[in-house]
């Protein structure tokens, strides 16, 4: 497990500099990192936000500030958050989530907007077109959705005799739960898996849900692409483990956790891409001709743990395609 850096966080949203402070200093740019998720967010992805706006000259409480707010999975809440943030002197909204991308969208078409979302943008209504976004945001891509095939057969490499999968989503982000259906029912037929599908959008819910897939006891658990999920991740380790199900998600921080396997795009180099395009805005650039960047290296990483508490042997083949593996 890396060594993490931790924010303090009051009120449910962490802050180098408040709204009203920055109000008396108008010539420090401020900028609002909002997020579906929680402040348990991992660490690393807000600290290579502030890398990427590093590398363009801008450097967190000395020429620029930020603001960050956190909708702690309600994201029914999240158009009031960026309702507020936009009648702020906001000089740009990053924003961490489809329905967070949303939320800010909805609230402004003046104020730039960087986003770092799993789904297309130009699906979600974010942009007009990948290579010119055409309006006030552009951002990062990391493709989630069109991953799960992928990640499916992962699983099966790993767990041969795989046949009855669980799925987890969370219903509050119906994009993201949309296209991981759309994905993994197409790729479960080709493979003649049979899915399950349970839904989770609270710490309870989830609960909820194992109870419900411990008694019908599948073959392994497949998890939705959901900033939530990653925020819930220790408790999702400790689910999985105490009914010994194989655990397989997008993102390495569950893995960390003790979740079986991961595979998806280095998230926090998306962050210090954002970051990079954030500097670029201080400094005069449209989102409208920023290109939206799509990620293009993905990593597999493999609990080897858990891999042995859950009797599994991982294949050499497997072993030697993965990015990491944890002892």
């Amino acid at each position: 497990m890396r060594r993490r850096e931790f924010i303090t966080f009051v009120g449910g949203a962490a802050t180098s500099w408040s709204l009203a402070a920055h109000a008396q200093q108008p010539a420090m740019p401020l900028i609002a990192y909002l997020s579906q998720s929680s402040s348990a967010m991992p660490q690393d992805r807000l600290r290579a936000l502030r890398q990427g706006l590093k590398e363009t000259g801008y450097v967190d409480g000395e020429n620029v500030a930020i603001t960050y707010r956190f909708a702690e999975g309600k994201n029914d809440q999240l158009p009031a958050i960026a309702g507020e943030l936009v009648r702020g002197q906001i000089a740009v909204i990053v924003v961490g989530g489809n329905a967070a991308a949303i939320a800010a969208k909805a609230a402004t078409t003046t104020i730039p907007i960087v986003f770092i979302v799993g789904e297309d943008p130009v699906q979600l209504g974010l942009v007009t077109s990948l290579p010119r976004p055409g309006g006030n945001a552009t951002g990062i891509n990391f493709l989630s959705g069109e991953l799960a095939a992928k990640r499916l057969e992962l699983m099966r490499e790993l767990v041969p005799a795989v046949s009855r999968i669980a799925v987890l989503v969370n219903p509050t982000d119906a994009s993201a739960t949309q296209s991981t259906m759309r994905d993994i029912e197409t790729a479960a037929r080709a493979m003649g898996v049979q899915i399950r599908v349970f839904n989770a959008s609270t710490g309870r819910e989830i609960d909820v849900a194992f109870e419900a897939i411990g008694r019908e006891r599948p073959d392994a658990l497949f998890l939705g692409g959901d900033p939530f999920f990653t925020s819930r991740r220790v408790q999702l380790a400790t689910m999985t483990a105490r009914h010994a199900i194989p655990m397989s998600s997008q993102v390495r921080e569950i893995t960390e956790a003790g979740g079986l396997m991961s595979y998806g795009a280095n998230l926090a180099d998306a962050f210090r891409q954002a970051g990079i395009y954030v500097g670029s805005i201080l400094k005069g650039a449209k989102p409208a001709d920023l290109p939206v960047v799509q990620s293009s290296v993905f990593e597999l990483v493999i609990n080897a743990e858990t891999a042995r508490v859950l009797g599994l042997t991982v294949p050499p083949s497997l072993l030697s395609r993965a990015d990491e593996v944890i002892e």
